[in-house]
């Protein structure tokens, strides 16, 4: 949960040269394994995206 964490606040510093906003969603990525609400966001997220990309072709 500490390294989401830190993703996301290092993310937001993205005007950096090293960071970047890339860690954000990486962070909640992370953030999404730990906390049970999120996971079951990311869980509708990947089956919302997957039914949009195979329907499309």
């Amino acid at each position: 949960m500490f390294i989401g964490v830190l993703l996301i606040f290092c993310g937001i510093l993205g005007f950096l040269p090293v960071l970047g906003f890339w860690m954000i969603p990486l962070g909640f990525i992370v953030l999404s394994h730990d906390l049970p609400f999120a996971r079951r966001w990311r869980r509708r997220f990947s089956i919302w995206w997957h039914r949009r990309n195979t329907s499309a072709g």
